[in-house]
């Protein structure tokens, strides 16, 4: 595990398949987890937790999303997925946790609590007692992603955000502490807005315009429910992803 000390300011439902076997569209809904590992390229301690997060992906019960942070670039190899705003939303996370470090890999479940990326059995447990309350209902046509959060009397209300993600892809680390290694990624983030709100008692539906939301490298999307509390994030509630 690779610690950054910082201060702190202030199931599958549909599954399209073409005649020659390729996989055209596919729905996830209905997690009981969401597990987003904050990890870099320049991380020795991260392929073990890189490896579980693209295994863990396969599981219809959890959607993962890996966010690539940018604070190991100085030590010899800029991560070709990172970014700054990683950085931040994971020191938003520490500090909504009255923490005031940060590490990789740090794998967030539902985004209440955080665990060692590489360490499966705490990872497995923590899985194994997740659940999320809000279902999030996704349905896709001519690329239109229509999104259905119906309305749950008694929850708090909660932000929607859209992050956008890319399935796949496979890394040569040529300098920094993995030189010398091809790294398999998945599920990499590439961009991550607030896009509307729910209230739990009427419910919220949105349309959301794929074309104009992917960009380059970008093939799936997740829609999540999670609350904020004083402008930093708090627990994730439902979620949903779209992958092409």
């Amino acid at each position: 595990m690779r610690i950054f000390k910082t201060l702190l300011a202030g199931f599958c439902l549909a599954l399209a398949i073409g005649e020659g076997g390729a996989v055209a569209e596919e729905i996830k809904g209905r997690p009981v987890a969401v597990v987003e590992l904050f990890t870099s390229q320049g991380c020795s301690s991260c392929p073990p937790a890189d490896a579980l997060m693209e295994e863990l992906g396969h599981r219809d019960d959890v959607l993962t999303l890996a966010y690539h942070v940018d604070y190991w670039d100085y030590i010899g190899w800029e991560d070709t997925f990172g970014d700054a705003a990683h950085s931040d939303f994971q020191r938003a996370y520490a500090q909504s946790w009255g923490k005031n470090r940060i590490y990789t890999p740090q794998l967030v479940i539902n985004g209440l609590k955080d665990v060692v990326g590489s360490r499966r059995q705490e990872v497995e447990t923590e899985i194994a007692d997740a659940f999320l309350s809000v279902p999030v209902d996704l349905v896709y046509e001519e690329g239109l992603l229509a999104v259905t959060i119906p309305p749950v009397p008694g929850a708090p209300a909660a932000m929607i955000y859209l992050v956008t993600f890319q399935d796949h892809s496979e890394v040569d680390i040529e300098r920094g502490e993995n030189q010398g290694k091809q790294i398999s990624y998945a599920q990499i983030v590439n961009s991550r807005h607030v896009v509307g709100v729910w209230n739990p008692v009427e419910g919220a539906r949105l349309t959301l315009p794929l074309s104009e939301l992917f960009g380059d490298t970008s093939n799936g999307v997740a829609i999540l429910v999670q609350q904020h509390q004083k402008g930093l994030p708090g627990a994730i509630l439902g979620a949903a992803m779209f992958q092409m």
